[in-house]
């Protein structure tokens, strides 16, 4: 009997492979004002402080929009917005000025405490600020002046690497500078996916208000391509500000080069370890890289195969295979890798004289045995035996030939296999034998 194992072990030794991948990564993670004026803002910037002991390059790009509100109705003044874009007028400006002063010292004091009995005793954290961003004026368009809104014009990235590499933590707000000395209030986002397009990062995080990027459905949807975010983007539905904006960052970030996005809700206790930490992540996560797919098996992963298979023969569901034996037979087998895992395995043994194929060793890790991957690997294999001539499918089974018989499998006799197969047929262990026509 396996000795229990501890579920802080378990998922500390999970997170290992992640310990080991973000290790010396750049990631920009970008938050909105509503972040910093949350109570929440130690607990993320511990956990941000935490990244960083672990050797992640860290940008944080921090708003000010609802501190920018505020300082203008302190002032009484009007909050003019075009679309979604700020106009800043000279009184605007000041209190974008004031409004993310304060919210970089804020981010600076709280980054520096080291307080025993606290996450962030021993950090000894550094910051690093500075004129990173160079501004352009937004300038008129569609006859309205937007005055002292600008956009991206150039981030000096070799500035802010050299930051990182002396281990600071560079923090960014929504301000930019231009060659002739003036100010421009930039929306965080943009500064977000400019910064990580031209450090060219490994990932751009961006952490939400509310629920998060939902589809048609209204469920989140773990993993989109560029174009498909834009869908989304682009339909009727009211996705609200917030994550307009860190959707369309992400899409520019990914279309600049950046792997990947993710986007986690901020609210959500400890969710931005949780999606950097875990297989399956809490987020969504924009990106161009096949992040999981059907591909046929390399001897690089017949450790994945046997950790998948070992429970089911020690539970006699499966017939033992040795290593050596997986070693022989690896390029019969077809895998489903999860962002770098094994997730699912089966091998085909095809006998071509008699047009007929044997389907083997069919398992989906336990984690992911209701969301389809077993009919995904099943219809792979089906093609692959239309691909090659072969007819017909059979499998042998002790406990699972419901499953097969639910996608067109039907019991027949050990007289119907080919000669070979036929002789090898373990009468003890009493298979039951199902075959599916193809085609």
């Amino acid at each position: 009997m396996s000795p229990k194992v501890d579920p802080f072990v378990q998922h500390f030794r999970a997170s290992a492979p992640y310990i080991h991948a973000h290790r010396g990564r750049t990631f920009v993670i970008m938050f909105g004002g509503e972040a910093v004026a949350s109570k929440d803002l130690r607990t993320l910037l511990y956990d941000v402080a935490l990244l960083h002991s672990l050797g992640v390059r860290i940008v944080l790009v921090a708003g000010a929009r609802p501190q920018i509100d505020e300082a203008l109705a302190r002032r009484g003044a009007d909050l003019r917005f075009e679309g979604d874009l700020r106009v800043t007028d000279d009184v605007a400006l000041q209190c974008v000025k004031e409004a993310v002063g304060a919210t970089r010292v804020e981010l600076e004091a709280l980054l520096s405490m080291g307080l025993p009995n606290s996450p962030m005793a021993g950090a000894r954290l550094r910051v690093a600020t500075g004129n990173f961003v160079m501004a352009q004026p937004v300038g008129v368009v569609d006859g309205v002046d937007y005055q002292h809104t600008g956009k991206p014009r150039r981030v000096d990235a070799e500035a802010i690497r050299q930051r990182l590499d002396d281990g600071a933590i560079v923090v960014l707000t929504p301000i930019g500078y231009s060659a002739t000395g003036e100010a421009f209030n930039i929306s965080s986002h943009d500064v977000a996916a400019a910064t990580a397009t031209a450090l060219g990062a490994d990932k751009l995080i961006g952490l939400l208000e509310g629920e998060g990027v939902l589809d048609a459905e209204g469920l989140p949807p773990s993993q989109l391509t560029p174009d498909e975010a834009e869908q989304i983007l682009r339909s009727d539905r009211d996705l609200g500000h917030h994550v307009e904006r860190h959707l369309a960052a992400a899409i520019q970030a990914c279309r600049g080069g950046v792997p990947r996005a993710h986007l986690v809700a901020r609210q959500s206790d400890g969710s931005l370890l949780r999606e950097l930490f875990t297989r399956d992540g809490v987020g969504t996560m924009v990106t161009s890289e096949t992040f999981e797919g059907v591909r046929a098996a390399a001897p690089s992963d017949i450790g994945g195969i046997l950790a998948l298979i070992e429970p089911l023969e020690e539970q006699g569901i499966l017939v033992r295979r040795s290593q050596e034996m997986l070693e022989n037979d690896f390029d019969r087998f077809t895998v489903i890798e999860r962002d770098g895992m094994v997730v699912a395995c089966a091998a085909l043994y095809a006998y071509p004289d008699d047009s007929i194929a044997e389907l083997a060793c069919l398992v989906v890790h336990p984690d992911y045995r209701t969301s389809g991957r077993g009919d995904q690997l099943l219809h792979y294999l089906e093609r692959q035996c239309d691909a090659q001539g072969l007819r017909r499918l059979f499998v042998l089974t002790t406990q699972t030939s419901h499953w097969f018989r639910e996608r067109g499998f039907e019991n027949c006799e050990p007289n119907e296999l080919p000669e070979s197969r036929r002789s090898a047929y373990d009468h003890g262990r009493r298979s039951k034998i199902l075959l599916k026509p193809l085609g």
